[in-house]
């Protein structure tokens, strides 16, 4: 029998359809028994009865699919391939695809209600009020401040639709290669990352993690910022450097942040000293709509390899590309 190990969790609590569309194909599977993020070694214990495993951040390196016999195929829940080594997939002959369409609404979605929290200081009032301190803060409306994102792909033009609901925002815009469609729809100016760092009010990173982008942010970029300026990351932890983004915050410079993505997750850092920081529990994609297609979509995946059908996902060569040149 077939046999499909599902290391990301949560998986079909909201709903049982992934999990029904397995046994109706008659395909055996293991959700991680774990019930946490796996880590290399705990992959490596796992992993070598499956023909296919169902991914999501766990770090799929050379060594857990040496170990892994009988894997044909990673099927990864999401967008991000930071976490599977693309290259060694290649070499053993093992099919990688994932769902990036399916994240990006909850995505940018989470952004925009980041942006608004940081801006009225509702995160810091909340706190303030279960601890018995009333304290009224002035904010900022967005409309009335200048937002800089860096990665317009999905989710990054998804929050850019939504910026469009709130007025008339000076937004600018950064990404590998400049969009015509983008410039076409939205209101926005094209500029160097090191020019939205200085006259942003918000930053907002929605990018891959590659070689590139590693500590793409570090204490000399976050200086360069508005001393009131606020910045986001809902794309991958380790864009940011998180020992310098500590010490930026610790000295008063940044009037807040918001991180959903770390180096090493579960996160228990030193940013959970500073209460203008706003963390969550790398839950971009956790609306259950989204969390749900994406469920759906990378089984579905599965299953068209398994019973030899045509992909739908694969993950396209540029992406290996990026990994072969150590971008």
């Amino acid at each position: 029998m077939l046999k499909v190990l599902i290391t990301t969790v949560p998986f079909g609590d909201k709903n049982t359809l992934p999990l029904e569309i397995l046994e109706k194909n008659n395909i055996e599977f293991l959700i991680n028994p774990l019930n946490k993020k796996l880590t290399e070694d705990e992959l490596v214990e796992l992993v070598s009865d499956f023909d296919v495993i169902i991914a999501g951040t766990e770090p799929i390196t050379k060594k857990v699919m040496n170990r892994a016999s009988n894997l044909q195929m990673i099927s990864r829940v999401g967008i991000g391939l930071d976490s599977v080594n693309l290259l060694a997939a290649k070499d053993s002959g093992i099919t990688v695809s994932y769902t990036p369409d399916a994240p990006a609404p909850a995505v940018a979605e989470l952004t925009v209600g980041m942006m608004l929290t940081l801006l009225r200081s509702v995160h810091v009032s909340n706190s303030q009020m279960h601890l018995g301190d009333w304290h009224r803060y002035f904010g900022r409306r967005l409309s009335e401040v200048t937002i800089g994102i860096i990665g317009v792909g999905e989710i990054g033009q998804g929050v850019l639709e939504h910026l469009t609901g709130f007025g008339s925002p000076k937004i600018l815009v950064n990404d590998i290669s400049i969009k015509d469609k983008i410039q076409d729809r939205y209101n926005v100016e094209w500029a160097d990352k090191e020019e939205i760092y200085k006259q942003s009010d918000i930053v907002t990173l929605h990018l891959p993690l590659t070689a590139e982008t590693k500590n793409m942010i570090t204490e000399s970029h976050l200086l360069s910022m508005k001393t009131d300026a606020i910045i986001i990351n809902t794309s991958r932890g380790g864009i940011i450097n998180e020992d310098d983004l500590y010490k930026v915050m610790q000295s008063g410079h940044l009037s807040g942040a918001a991180i959903d993505v770390f180096d090493n997750e579960p996160y228990d850092g030193d940013l959970n000293k500073i209460e203008r920081c706003l963390l969550t529990a790398h839950m971009g994609s956790m609306s259950i709509d989204c969390r749900t297609r994406m469920e759906i979509e990378a089984t579905e995946e599965a299953v068209r390899f398994l019973t030899g059908k045509t992909l739908k996902g694969l993950v396209p060569e540029e992406e290996y590309e990026v990994q072969r040149q150590g971008l």
